[in-house]
């Protein structure tokens, strides 16, 4: 498997261009492209889901894309340390209905020495939100990578 740089150990820079990098990847909402930033037996918890491997990944992001329309991401570096990082997120989507959601989420991640993430738990939380009270609409502009975005 090639690498997927930057590669632990992170440093705040290397740690920064990862996170960006993976907003980037699922503002794609390309299952297939965000699984190869996932070693071929990673090992997920999202929320009360628990995942192995990327064929798992797939179907799960798969799933979630076609209930979670207009799903737009923000991700803000909150710690890292060796092969480890630590995620603060939020994004917003609308569900089938019209109804709009913003989520906010931690997510602990770790690397293999390929850059690969090995293992990814990530908790949410969804708010209901009003169409007007949207702040995320689609892929971060360039003039704000490197911002942190408010929680709020």
């Amino acid at each position: 498997m090639a690498a997927r740089p930057p590669l632990p150990p992170f440093t705040r820079h290397t740690a920064e261009q990862k996170v960006q990098a993976a907003e980037d990847a699922w503002n794609t909402r390309d299952p297939h492209q965000v699984a190869l930033a996932y070693s071929e037996d990673s090992v997920w918890r999202n929320r009360d889901t628990f995942l192995t491997g990327r064929a798992e990944i797939v179907a799960f992001l798969t799933a979630k894309w076609q209930r979670e329309l207009d799903y737009a991401l923000r991700k803000d570096l909150w710690a890292f340390d060796g092969n480890r990082i630590a995620v603060r997120f939020q994004y917003e989507c609308r569900d089938a209905v019209g109804r709009w959601w913003r989520s906010y989420g931690n997510e602990l991640w770790e690397f293999d020495g390929q850059g690969l993430m090995t293992r990814r738990e990530a908790s949410i939380n969804d708010v209901p939100i009003a169409e007007r009270q949207r702040r995320i609409l689609g892929p971060r502009p360039e003039a704000e990578r490197g911002r942190t975005f408010p929680v709020q």
